[in-house]
Parts: C-alpha cells; structure tokens; sequence
C-alpha cells in the first residue's frame, strides 16, 4: 500500500498545477482585459487614441499588432475558462496514461493547441475591427457597430442558435470524456492536433457569438463577461442545448428590433 502512496501524491499535485496553471493564464488574461477597457475610458480624444489602441482610422502596423493582442487575450479570457472540463480531463487521461507507462504528453500541448484556433479567431476580429473603423462604420469612442450591422449580427447569431452545425458542435465541447476516447492522439503532434481540433469545434460553437461584441462594444466589460459566462452555462449547464435555443430566439428578436427602431 505504501509503494501506492508517492504515486497518488504525484497525481494529486500533477492536477492542482493544472487547476492552478488555467487560473493564473485565465487571471492574468481578464486583468489585461480590464486593464484595456478601463484605458479606454482614460484615452486622449485630442490626439484620438488610448494608451495602447488605436483610434484614428488610419492604423499603423504597430496599431493592428496592438489590436490582435489584445482581442488575442480577450479570446484567451473568454474562451479558456469554458474548456476547463476539457483541459482538466485531459489531465487526467494523460495521468493514467503515466502511471500505466504509456505515451504522455503535458497538459500545456493541448491547451496551446485549443488558444492556437482561438489565436486565428483573433486575427479575424482584428480584420473586422480595422474595416469597419476606416469605413467610419465603428465608433472609435464605445467601439461599437452601426444598428444597422449591430442588429443583423445578432439576427445572424439567433438563426445560428438553431442550426444543426450549431448543435453538433455544442456537442462535442459538452462530452469531453467521449471526445478524449475517439480522437486521443499520441505524441506532442497528436496532443497539439487534439487542441486544435477541441477549438475547431468551440470554434464551431460560438464564433457568431464572440462578433457580438461589436453590437455593445468590443471593450464593453461588463458585455465581454455576459458573453464569456453564457458560453459558460453553455457548455456546462444540464440544459445547455435548450438554453442554446431560447437564446436564439431572443437574439433574432433583439436584432429584428434594432434594425427596425433605427430605420424609423
């Protein structure tokens, strides 16, 4: 019973550096997020730029780099804390997989796999954002989209809600276990092509979700939290899927009234 003993204690400690690994990324993610929103409430309207984002609508190369950052972290902070079931029970796969001596691979292969998706999300927001300012149809104040698109990304993402693609992909980010034991891959590719293909699905999942922010503003907060929290229960919650569906409806109406109110 003894010789059991060290090993239990590895496995235990392997799985508070997990825990304590998603926090401190997750931490540290959310507080230069709220570092840039409440910079953004400080910025120089003279010179028509913050103190690390741009807003002016000719950007220079330094500007766009400073913008995929930040929606980098923000997809980072957003995103991470929804896939901790999946990261903790990779953890635990790769535990077994230690103590049985077969292939292994540190958690953090996976986890950069899955923020490497989410990365390349960032850069296309960060496309987004740079038309939209120098076609003047962003506020470079709130960073927030005309009504016009405000509300057709948000009917958008409710007949997004319920589409099939939509429910597979929800799916798959709901079932880790079940995703662990079809894909497993061995090797530091194989962990790396897992966390993409985890992200390609969360990806799947909530892409029309995170265009949102242009609705209520990209360094609105308090809206990156809802949304980070909804994606959340999402893929948590006993009822995710019926969530998932009662929001589309809300959203598709909230759209529809917007577009409207801002055509009269």
């Amino acid at each position: 019973m003894q010789a059991l003993l060290p090993i239990e204690a590895l496995v235990k400690r392997d799985r508070y550096v997990v825990i304590a690994g998603l926090l401190g990324v997750t931490g540290l993610a959310w507080a230069y997020t709220a570092y840039l929103a409440w910079d953004m409430r400080g910025m120089d309207m003279a010179s028509g730029r913050s103190m690390s984002m741009p807003m002016t609508a000719d950007w220079t190369f330094g500007d766009f780099g400073l913008m995929f950052l930040m929606w980098t972290v923000m997809m980072t902070a957003m995103m991470v804390p929804s896939a901790a079931p999946m990261i903790l029970m990779f953890g635990t796969v790769a535990r077994k997989r230690r103590e049985q001596a077969r292939p292994f691979v540190p958690v953090g292969v996976f986890v950069l796999g899955y923020i490497g998706v989410w990365s390349a999300f960032a850069l296309g927001g960060t496309l987004a954002q740079w038309g939209l300012h120098a076609a003047t149809l962003l506020s470079p104040t709130t960073m927030t989209a005309t009504p016009v698109i405000g509300g057709a990304l948000l009917i958008a993402a409710g007949l997004f809600q319920l589409t099939p693609i939509k429910n597979i992909c929800l799916t798959e980010c709901r079932t880790p276990l079940s995703f662990l034991l079809t894909d497993w891959r061995d090797g530091y590719g194989g962990a790396l092509s897992m966390g993409v293909k985890q992200g390609a699905y969360c990806l799947g999942c909530c892409w029309i979700l995170m265009s949102l922010l242009f609705v209520l503003g990209v360094m609105n907060i308090l809206w990156i939290a809802a949304l980070a929290g909804f994606v959340l229960v999402e893929k948590v919650a006993p009822a995710g899927s019926w969530i998932s569906r009662a929001t589309g409806v809300l959203l598709t109406g909230w759209g529809v009234w917007m577009v409207l109110d801002s055509a009269l």
